[in-house]
């Protein structure tokens, strides 16, 4: 059987569909009772609750919010960047307002964990602004020192 014989099985078999599978309808799983309809309201706070989504969305809403809690001042100053491990990490503008907000962390947790949205916070962690990268494209090497490694 020579490579043009095999080439012209190959295509007959995909001309004739021999190898392709019938298409079946996906088995369709059904939420909750069958019945009449129920509020969407309480469908979505059941989900939350079932999926234990409550943490997450009060975090949500702190970083939505933010303004509202720290005030306009701060929040035109420092933005919050992620929490994790009950840590909040705020990137400030410069390092000048990070070393301001660290004076007054206290104060701002406080005001952070009585805000009524519910997230739980029990750390602050303020860092300055991004500094300047000299690691463009996706050919850089982790861990090196830059554009210095050039000169030998």
């Amino acid at each position: 059987m020579t490579k043009r014989d095999l080439a012209l099985d190959l295509f007959k078999l995909f001309k004739t569909g021999a190898t392709r599978k019938p298409n079946k309808p996906a088995p369709t799983k059904t939420v909750g009772q069958t019945g009449d309809p129920e509020l969407i309201g309480n469908l979505v706070s059941n989900m939350i609750q079932e999926r234990e989504w409550n943490s997450g969305l009060a975090e949500g809403n702190l970083f939505i919010t933010w303004a509202a809690v720290v005030g306009a001042e701060i929040a035109q100053h420092a933005t919050p960047i992620s929490i994790l491990d009950s840590t909040l990490t705020i990137q400030t503008s410069s390092t000048a307002w990070a070393t301001q907000l660290n004076l007054v962390a206290d104060n701002l947790l406080a005001t952070i964990q009585a805000d009524p949205s519910g997230a739980t916070i029990e750390k602050l962690r303020f860092i300055g602004p991004n500094a300047p990268s000299w690691k463009k494209g996706v050919r850089t090497i982790r861990n090196a020192r830059g554009v210095r490694d050039t000169y030998g």
